[in-house]
């Protein structure tokens, strides 16, 4: 149902209600703002970047801006977990493994502040190290925070928040334009001829940003899409119990090309998610929805992962219990993007969040509250005081340099 005409005029119009956008219009609601939070499929869908089961949070990153993220993160979720009263972070220690000298590895370790794991026979190894088999040359480090946050769930939580907080939440609603009216209105058009009001604008469309900025300003956004394919594998027999979140298991990833990534034994029992970085590139509204489960592709490469790191306790006969198709917007040089759209027209009255290239879903909260901050107040006192430099994230780093911040890697 259309809302009320009373209720078209906001201070802020979040478009798009992913994590980012979640997040985001809890943030501005929790301010007092009048905010409207639009998604143009039906809310908790599973045709983006944020639904699932699962994800990861841990603190390990090559590149030093992103710690801090992690850890103010972790503030604002248990904050947001306290206030909706139930849980969506499991914590959980996290296992890195890597080359011992590589560039990649070392920076991670160094960063997110790991320890390397207790050699076998040591009585500080934890009983769960024995999953793995680490090759000749590299290493295993612990660190943490880290945890699995329930995607879908959290993603619910902060809606229902920013509701309770006087936010409005309209699903099936595309947006199709962003304009500036005359004065200091900004106008949100959406596909059924709906207009709405607002004093500054949001835009966190996921793998669809690329597409709303260049029919909005023009210009192109350097975030693709990329399909990529979850895949749960089935833990071997007497094992079962060992890959649990119980029994003390972490989430884990390795530093290769490509990289893999895993969390525990949690939300299907007896399986484990284990999947591979990256993919593709994809057109959000052309996806065929199976690439990656044919011979040679995602699936077969995770498989052969896991009969050289995991071999005793997870089974790759038969492929992947369970394929789940997903998509990561990635920049060119996997940074985000957090940014006003700026130009004569928007000026520092919209404001972007993208391309956070399968590994934004952790900070979320963090970026939303961010995003909000920008745009009611123009800066952010959050990332200041955090110790965040959001010139690392703006959008002009692309401007004579198609890579951006890959090239200062």
């Amino acid at each position: 149902m259309a809302a009320p005409l009373a209720e078209r005029s906001f201070d802020v119009i979040v478009v798009g209600a992913g994590i980012i956008g979640s997040c985001a219009a809890h943030a501005a609601a929790s301010r007092g703002a009048r905010v409207l939070l639009l998604e143009r499929f039906d809310l908790l869908h599973q045709r983006g970047s944020s639904h699932g089961e699962s994800r990861t949070t841990r603190p390990t990153y090559t590149r030093p801006q992103y710690p801090p993220m992690v850890r103010l993160a972790h503030r604002l979720w248990h904050d947001a977990e306290r206030d909706a009263g139930y849980t969506v972070l499991t914590p959980t220690p996290h296992l890195d493994l890597g080359p011992r000298d590589g560039p990649a590895f070392v920076a991670a370790i160094a960063n997110g502040g790991a320890s390397e794991l207790a050699p076998a026979g040591d009585a500080s190894r934890p009983a769960w190290a024995d999953a793995f088999r680490v090759p000749e040359g590299w290493a295993a480090a612990t660190s943490g925070p880290a945890g699995v946050i329930k995607a879908t769930k959290a993603m619910a939580m902060f809606q229902t928040l920013a509701a309770k907080m006087g936010a409005v939440v309209r699903d099936r609603a595309e947006v199709v334009d962003v304009a500036r009216q005359e004065g200091n209105t900004i106008v949100v058009k959406t596909s059924s001829g709906e207009e709405f009001h607002g004093g500054k604008c949001i835009i966190t469309v996921g793998a669809w940003a690329s597409k709303l900025v260049k029919s909005v300003t023009g210009a192109d956004l350097p975030v693709q899409p990329v399909h990529t394919l979850v895949c749960y594998w089935r833990v071997k027999p007497g094992h079962e119990e060992e890959l649990t979140t119980e029994a003390g298991f972490p989430t884990f990833a390795t530093y290769g090309d490509p990289g893999f990534y895993g969390t525990p034994s949690m939300e299907y029992p007896g399986l484990i998610k284990i999947c591979r970085n990256g993919g593709p590139p994809c057109d959000p509204d052309g996806r065929d929805w199976a690439t990656g489960s044919g011979a040679g592709g995602i699936a077969e490469i995770v498989a052969r992962w896991i009969d050289e790191f995991m071999p005793g306790h997870v089974d790759t006969a038969g492929g992947p219990v369970l394929r789940q198709p997903c998509m990561c917007c990635m920049t060119p040089d996997e940074d985000f993007v957090i940014d006003f759209l700026g130009g004569e027209q928007f000026g520092k009255d919209v404001v972007v969040g993208a391309g956070f290239s399968g590994h934004g879903f952790k900070m979320g909260p963090a970026v939303g509250k961010i995003l909000a901050e920008l745009a009611l107040d123009g800066q952010s006192g959050t990332a200041a005081e955090a110790g965040l430099e959001l010139e690392h994230y703006r959008i002009g780093r692309f401007e004579g340099n198609p890579m951006g911040n890959a090239t200062s890697h």
